[in-house]
């Protein structure tokens, strides 16, 4: 698989079968994935590879939380602008209408919309899971390196013929995820990956993308 062809198939999946993904193989993507870009070197990102037992007493105790309709943690960091312009606005929220229609929840079913969101802390079935840390101290610029290592890792999981899903759902019951893992108290969750094998019977979807007009200036 090319990286044009990595970058095209890679999406988030939401439903994967509780096939083991071998640890050999994650061992190798998270080796290369090292060699993502980093300001000065620095290397921000911590990851916690997580399965088996320890993974499975994770996804229990946070699904619990969300079931329970506790609202989680206080916030270590601000996922999205509290008020956000046009047109990110309009692509948050066609994005979200796209993943529910997939799924064949309708707009007023806010039980089963309820439902769907609580799946992020079962991994959507996964039985495996990076949990990507950043210590506190570092700015804007890591936070940027942390983003393309997670989209290296991504990338080389697809030529492994596997499938992701990044989750800064995760981020909502950190102090649940650090009871399990113990980080140093000075590093921050940014997000979850659900890694594994897709589930053939789970909808299929992909979220649309501006056209490139919207996006890009070319300056001839």
């Amino acid at each position: 698989m090319n990286v044009y062809e990595a970058v095209e198939t890679r999406r988030a999946v939401r439903g994967f079968t509780d096939q083991a993904v071998p640890r050999e193989v994650l061992e190798r993507v998270l080796a290369a994935a090292s060699r993502a870009p980093s300001g000065a070197n620095l290397q921000p990102w911590h990851t916690y590879l997580v399965t088996g037992e320890r993974l499975e007493r994770l996804k229990r105790l946070a699904v619990a939380r969300a079931s329970s309709g506790d609202q989680g943690d206080d916030p270590e960091f601000e996922m999205y602008p509290p008020e956000l312009k046009s047109p990110y606005r309009e692509r948050r929220r066609e994005a979200a209408e796209q993943r529910y229609r997939a799924f064949g929840i309708p707009r007023e079913d806010k039980d089963a919309r309820q439902r769907a969101v609580v799946r992020n802390w079962d991994c959507f079935g996964a039985p495996t899971a990076l949990f990507c840390y950043i210590d506190q101290s570092m700015g804007p610029a890591q936070w940027a390196d942390l983003g393309m290592y997670l989209q290296t890792v991504m990338l080389l999981l697809r030529a492994e013929g596997l499938h992701s899903c990044p989750q800064m759902a995760w981020s909502v019951y950190h102090r649940t995820v650090a009871d399990v893992l113990s980080p140093p108290a000075s590093l921050v969750l940014f997000c979850g990956l659900s890694v594994g094998h897709p589930d053939p019977a789970a909808p299929r979807y992909r979220v649309g993308r501006a056209p490139l007009d919207q996006t890009v200036t070319i300056l001839d």
